[in-house]
């Protein structure tokens, strides 16, 4: 297997990574149209790497207006076998304190948009495992670099993904806190199951900025809560993506590289051509 890249989608106060060098800008397009901004092509520890702002330089796209699909398959197309994502999300629990590292092993879905959180239809039906949602191995290996620096990181726990753009009502915050989730965010599930579905391990690092507004000793969580503690949190961000890129592989051969293979329910023989052409390098393999 060729062309196995490292994608990096970067969150609320990630915009660009330092330190690529022979930085390209790429614009790509796709069968589901742009993704949220150029993609910046670059040489890191070694490693070619593609980064992807979600939200676009500047900021300025909503957690529901952020074309995932586009994203993922941008990103697919250009050879990522492996995507670090990094996000901003609230504290539901109180040992998660900001600027602590989650790294979720689970997915809750509040999220209104399940149709946009897949590429099949349109003829083509696939079912992809997802109990495990993110990788073991690459959130050991984010784990690990965290540990190096000196950050506190939980290796594990429960991100659930609301719509936004409003911040949680304190019922709903008590809610989620009572069900046992850990972290809330915007925007990680609907990157979790397209990754799958593209057959990329993916990881999230819950960067904590808040503790949401259950916490009533606390001032209830605002934008500019979150942004004083987005700069630190960006700066150790970059400092874990440094450490974890050289040490991937550039065989992609883990079990997320092959999530397709007892996943699609369609017989081949009567797979719509213009659905095969649009799901290009998702099922390459299988053409």
């Amino acid at each position: 297997m060729h062309n196995a890249h490292i994608g990096i989608i970067g969150g609320s106060g990630l915009y660009q990574i330092e330190g690529l060098t022979d930085a390209t800008e790429l614009q790509v397009e796709t069968p589901w149209g742009s993704p949220s901004d150029v993609i910046v092509r670059g040489q890191l520890a070694g490693r070619t790497v593609f980064f992807l702002p979600r939200h676009g330089r500047g900021h300025r796209i909503l957690p529901t207006e952020i074309n995932h699909r586009a994203n993922i398959y941008a990103l697919r197309s250009l050879g990522v076998r492996w995507i670090i994502s990094v996000s901003a999300v609230g504290s539901l629990q109180a040992q998660y304190e900001p600027r602590h590292i989650v790294l979720p092993d689970q997915f809750f879905d509040r999220t209104s948009r399940r149709a946009e959180h897949t590429f099949f239809g349109g003829g083509i039906v696939a079912h992809i495992a997802f109990a495990e949602p993110t990788s073991v191995t690459l959130r050991k290996l984010l784990a690990d670099a965290a540990s190096e620096i000196g950050t506190v990181v939980h290796n594990g726990g429960t991100y659930v993904n609301m719509d936004g753009p409003a911040f949680s009502t304190r019922a709903e915050s008590e809610a989620n806190r009572r069900l046992g989730f850990d972290v809330i965010g915007m925007t990680n599930l609907g990157e979790a199951k397209l990754a799958r579905e593209a057959e990329i391990a993916f990881a999230t690092m819950s960067m904590v900025t808040d503790y949401d507004c259950w916490r009533v000793e606390e001032e209830p969580v605002n934008a500019q809560t979150v942004f004083d503690h987005l700069l630190h949190n960006a700066g150790t961000a970059k400092d874990i993506l440094a450490r974890v890129i050289p040490r991937l592989p550039t065989v992609p051969d883990w079990p997320e590289h092959f999530a397709l293979d007892n996943a699609l329910a369609t017989q081949k023989s009567i797979w719509p051509p213009e659905t095969v052409k649009k799901m290009g390098v998702i099922l390459e393999r299988f053409c």
